[in-house]
This record gives structure tokens, C-alpha cells and sequence, in this order.
């Protein structure tokens, strides 16, 4: 051993001589086993990064050590003295661990050395996000898997340099690590700029999440709560008292929210414009009326759908709506005719100037004449599957409502062409619009009606899926609405060529948009003296199935019409030489065109198609059969600027 330890030469240990004076010094042994010992001098050390552990197997370096067995509390004081933003995000892209200890520091709890940093970072990139968002906050949108609580805390840390969160929508939640409290928390504590919060579907989020939104953003101005079945009174009520400034409130199928976190909201938030609520069995009257009267003055907006209240919240309604300008009443089952009559008997809702009504069985002909007289500012009305309405009830309503310029009645089955006729020469000169959808009451009545004045000021005329509205009834509005812009007959298998060129002679404005689909009767010879009387206005034709349309059609829509950009002829009895003659046109300018379920359609029109397709930005050719696949793909390869539905 001796001779080991004074060895000197080429390759000794230490070149230039033995290594200490006293080589069998103990000390400079260490004993690591009972098998081995090794020879370990401090003087050595800088050649070994660790010490080895030899055993008769295999030997083991010892862990160095690292960053991440620091508590949480040690980590929190160093990323809370980082310089800036840029350096907390590249440190949040570390773990998850990092990540989430990052998005729990408030603005606050940073350094103030670096506040001012912070300030600066916000400053100038200020401009770039009015630039991308327009009007300085950014909005994040969450759906379904990607909803999660390590989502929200990444958003809290990368928003936090780039001017601050101004809107989030959660929609749905990850069903395995969905969004909790913990996310809601991250959210609250690093974005206190948010202002618009829309949860949508989300089981796992109670009370507790949203108090962490309400403590820690104030400066909230609409909420919208959908299906958050663990949402309580508790919760809204905390953001009641938290967000003052709230002006917008959305409630939808919130089946523990009741009338105490209402009275709440009422309490507290006085600056209400948009108040919306559905399917809440909670909610009564008392909610109601406690919302509505202490936003008398503010109140624009309001929805009550699907709830138990009574004709007392109507009263209120009626009553303290002094600023509503829009009101939505559905499917309220126990509103009796009462309620409307004292509503509009309530002389509050002067400035209402739209209001629909949908599966309400309080609405009767007193009901409605009563809202008519105590709504004059009213233009826009719309009443949805009212079965205890009456022709008489509509008449005495547009009496009434003289400045009404929208009328939309849908599935109301008592009214008839009496009715129709008769709201139609008694809203008064501002009636722009009129409506019938699946009205089966509608019967063709051949009406011998006086000379009447025509009614010049409207402009849309929609009839959809009116099995008994036929020529005669086409025939008289044509004779009192000659300044017709828009006419939608859509599923009315009893009009004919005669009937609609009735309404074509009578038109004195252009047409600008047509809509006859399912209108099964019409042929060529409406469309040709359509084009030639209207070709210089048309804009909008949709011809979907019409089967006795022909090619004739499109020559004549080719020859004609300057204006045109939207043409749908799908369903229709039309060919290759159709096709082909539009292409051949000059001056129509198509940007859509749909030709699905044309079967006489084939791979002759390739050439045409392409030639059309030089302006087409939208082509619908599904279930066009003999079109085959290699003429698709030509056209895909062509037509690079067009969607194309196949």
C-alpha cells in the first residue's frame, strides 16, 4: 500500500509528487461500507460532482438538489418579487405547481419595486390591445374539455401584462377536472378589471367560486348564470353586495337561486338595465318586484320566462317599468288575463317599443287591447302560440297601437283572414312589416271589401306555412300594398301563377328580396314577368322547391337581372343548359348560388360552374348525383375562395 501512495510519474494521481507527506493518514480514508473503502481527499474534491455509493451490485449518485422542495410559501415570495410579466409567464410554463402559484398573486401582493414595471408593461402594450380588441379588454372563451381550472390560471398570468381580463365565457366544463373554485379563485385574485362573466353549464361550481369573484372583482357589469345548480341565493347575494356596478343579469336554470338573492340584487345593484330570468322555480313574485321597482328608472331590458309568478309581478311590471323600452313574456302559466289588463292598465310602460309574448294563456282579446292602449310608443309585437287570442282582439290591439311598425303573429290558430285584413288597414302609416307563420286558421274567403286607401308604408310581407292562404287573399294584398320591398311566401301550396302575378302588377317599388321555396304550384312564367318588371332591383331569389322551375328560369334571371347575388333553384327542374346560360351572362354577378338536389345537374356544367365561380364566394352542391367525385375535386381546386357544401 505504501508503494500506491508514494507512486509518482506519468499518469500518478497528482502529478509533481506524492499527495500528502503522511500517505496512510486515517482521516483520508472514508469508510462507506464494510465491503470498501475510498480513498477520498479533500484536495481531490473538485474532480467529483457528488459522492458515490458503491455497493456489490451497483452504485448510486446522490439527488442534487433542486428549486422545487421549497414550501409554497417560499416560492410565493420569490415570484412575487420577478421584475415583470414576461418573466412570471416564462415561469408559469414550469409546472402546474408554478402555474397556479403565479395566478393566486394579486396585483397587490407584488413587490413595489415592480408595480411601477408592471404599469409600464400595461401602458404600452394598451395600444396593441385596443388594436386587437377595440375597446382595451381582452376576452377569453372556455368550451367544454378545454374548460378547466388549469386553463383559467393561464389566462390569469398571460392576460395579466396585456391591459387585464375584461370578459370570460365558460362554456360547459371538462367532466373529469372541470372548473371548480380553485379556478374562479385564480380569476378573482388576478383579474379585478373583469367585467363580463358568463358561466354556462357548470354542475361543480357553487357559492364559494363565485364569492371569490365577487371579493375580488368589483368592477363586474354583467353576469350571466346558466344551469349552475349549486349556485345559491348565498352566492348572488355576495356578488349583490360586492358589485355594485352590475348592469346586466342573466338566470337560467338555476334551480337554487329564489327570491332572496333577487331582493338582494335589487337592494344593492340600483343601476339595472338588462335583467333576464328563465326556469327558475325559486323565483316568485316577491323577486320580481323587488328587481323591477328598484331599477324603476333604469331598467331597458326584461325577460321573464318559464317561472311561477302571477299577475302580481305583471301589476309591478306595468307599474314601475317606467324605462323599459324591450319585454319578454314566455310560457307563464299562472298569468291570467288580469295580469295583462292591469298591466297595460299600469301607465308605466310608455316608453315600450317591443314586446313579444309566447305561450301565454293570459292573452285575450281585453288582455291585449288593454296592453295596446297603455303602450303607445309600442312598434314591434310579437305574439307566439296565444291560443285564446281572437280576430277581434288583434283589431281593438292595432287600433291602438298607432305607431306599431312591426307585426308577428306565429301559430295563433282563432285568427283569420278577418283579423289579418283588419290589423292590416288599422295600425295606422307606420306599419312596416307583417308576419303569419303556421297560422291554421288562415282560410282563403273570397272578401268583397269597399274601395279602401292602399297601405303605402308597408314594405316586408312574410306568409310561412299557411296551408289555407291562397290566390284571393294574395290577390288583395296586392291590391293594398303596392310598395312592397320584401315578400316571403314560403310553403303555400295553393298559390298559383295567378295569384303571385297579382301582387307582381300591383308592385310599384322593386323587389329587393323574394322568397317562394315549397311553393310547388309556381312556374316559368312568374319568374320571367318577376325579371322583367324587377330584374334592375332583385337582390334575394330563393326558388327551393318549386319543381315546375325550369331552365327557362335561369335564362331569364341570366338576361335580366343586374343586382342579383343570392339564387337558391335547388329541388328544381333545372339542367346543364341552365347552368350554362347564367354563365354566359354578362353582367349577373352571382356571390351564391345553391343547386342542391338538382339531379339533371352533371359534369357538363364543369366549364360553367368555374366560369360563375369567378364571383361565387358560397356553392351548394350536396346531393347533386351526377356530379362525380373528380369534378369536385376540380372545382375544390378551382374555385379556392368559395365554400363549397358537398
Amino acid at each position: 500500500m505504501s508503494q500506491v501512495f508514494e507512486f509518482a510519474g506519468e499518469n500518478d494521481f497528482c502529478p509533481g509528487g506524492p499527495i500528502y507527506t503522511n500517505p496512510k493518514e486515517p482521516s483520508l480514508f472514508l469508510s462507506l461500507g464494510l465491503p470498501v473503502d475510498v480513498y477520498f481527499p479533500s484536495r481531490k474534491r473538485s474532480r467529483i460532482s457528488a459522492p458515490f455509493v458503491f455497493t456489490e451490485e451497483r452504485f448510486e449518485q446522490k439527488k442534487q438538489a433542486s428549486i422545487e422542495v421549497l414550501p409554497d410559501e417560499c416560492l410565493f415570495e420569490i415570484f412575487r418579487r420577478l421584475p415583470g410579466g414576461e418573466e412570471r409567464s416564462a415561469c408559469a410554463c414550469v409546472s402546474k405547481r408554478w402555474l397556479i402559484l403565479l395566478s393566486s398573486i394579486c396585483r397587490d401582493e407584488l413587490c413595489s419595486q415592480n408595480r411601477s414595471a408592471v404599469k409600464n408593461t400595461e401602458v404600452k402594450s394598451k395600444i396593441e390591445d385596443e388594436e386587437i380588441e377595440g375597446d382595451g379588454c381582452l376576452s377569453r372563451s372556455l368550451e367544454g374539455k378545454k374548460a378547466t381550472d388549469i386553463r383559467l390560471a393561464a389566462i390569469v398570468v398571460g392576460t395579466a401584462n396585456s391591459g387585464g381580463l375584461g370578459k370570460l365565457f365558460i362554456r360547459g366544463s371538462n367532466s373529469s377536472r372541470g372548473v371548480t373554485k380553485v379556478g374562479l379563485r385564480a380569476i378573482a385574485r388576478g383579474c379585478p378589471s373583469l367585467k363580463v362573466l358568463s358561466l354556462w353549464n357548470l354542475p361543480s361550481v357553487g357559492d364559494e367560486g363565485l364569492s371569490e369573484i365577487a371579493n375580488g372583482c368589483h368592477m363586474l357589469e354583467k353576469l350571466d348564470l346558466s344551469q349552475c345548480p349549486a349556485i345559491t341565493d348565498k352566492g348572488l347575494l355576495a356578488i349583490a353586495k360586492n358589485c355594485i356596478n352590475l348592469t346586466d343579469l342573466v338566470l337560467e336554470s338555476c334551480s337554487n337561486i329564489g327570491n332572496e338573492g333577487l331582493q338582494a340584487v335589487g337592494q344593492y345593484c340600483t343601476n339595472l338595465k338588462s335583467i333576464s330570468i328563465t326556469n327558475c322555480p325559486g323565483v316568485g313574485d316577491q323577486g320580481i318586484a323587488a328587481l323591477v321597482s328598484s331599477a324603476s328608472n333604469v331598467l331597458t331590458k326584461l325577460k321573464l320566462q318559464s317561472l311561477n309568478i302571477t299577475d302580481v309581478s305583471l301589476a309591478v311590471v306595468g307599474h314601475y317599468g317606467k324605462a323599459v323600452t324591450d319585454l319578454v313574456l314566455t310560457s307563464l302559466p299562472n298569468v291570467s288575463e288580469r295580469g295583462f289588463w292591469v298591466m297595460g292598465n299600469g301607465q308605466g310602460l310608455h316608453k315600450l317599443k317591443s314586446l313579444t309574448v309566447t305561450s301565454c294563456l293570459g292573452v285575450t282579446d281585453i288582455g291585449l287591447e288593454a296592453v295596446g292602449k297603455g303602450c303607445p310608443s309600442l312598434k314591434q309585437f310579437c305574439l307566439h302560440k296565444c291560443a285564446f287570442l281572437s280576430d277581434n282582439g288583434l283589431v281593438s290591439f292595432a287600433k291602438a297601437a298607432e305607431k306599431l311598425e312591426s307585426l308577428q303573429l306565429e301559430e295563433c290558430h282563432r285568427i283569420t283572414l278577418l283579423g289579418f285584413f283588419g290589423s292590416l288597414l288599422n295600425c295606422g302609416a307606420n306599419l312596416k312589416a307583417i308576419s303569419l307563420v303556421n297560422c291554421f286558421g288562415i282560410r282563403d274567403l273570397k272578401l268583397d271589401l269597399p274601395q279602401l286607401s292602399p297601405c303605402n308604408s308597408l314594405r316586408s310581407l312574410s306568409i310561412r306555412n299557411c296551408p289555407g292562404f291562397g290566390d284571393g287573399s294574395l290577390a288583395l294584398l296586392g291590391n293594398l300594398c303596392p310598395q312592397l320591398r320584401n315578400v316571403e311566401l314560403s310553403g303555400l301550396q295553393g298559390i298559383t301563377d295567378a295569384g303571385f302575378l297579382s301582387v307582381l302588377e300591383n308592385c310599384e317599388a322593386g323587389l329587393v328580396k323574394v322568397n317562394l321555396s315549397g311553393c310547388i304550384n309556381l312556374s316559368d312564367k312568374v319568374v320571367g314577368v318577376m325579371t322583367e318588371q324587377h330584374g334592375w332591383t332583385l337582390e334575394m331569389l330563393n326558388l327551393d322547391g318549386c319543381k315546375r322551375i325550369t331552365d327557362a328560369s335561369l335564362v331569364a334571371i341570366a338576361e335580366n337581372c343586374f343586382l342579383l347575388y343570392d339564387l337558391d333553384v335547388s329541388k328544381c327542374a333545372t339542367t346543364d343548359s341552365g347552368i350554362a346560360a347564367m354563365a354566359r351572362s354578362q353582367q349577373l354577378c352571382l356571390q351564391v348560388l345553391s343547386v342542391s338536389g338538382c339531379s339533371m345537374i352533371s359534369d357538363k356544367s364543369l366549364p360553367a360552374l368555374v366560369k360563375l365561380g369567378q364571383t361565387l364566394l358560397g356553392l351548394n352542391l350536396q346531393h347533386c348525383n351526377a356530379i362525380s367525385s373528380s369534378t369536385v375535386d376540380i372545382l375544390v381546386e378551382r374555385l379556392w375562395r368559395c365554400d363549397i357544401l358537398l
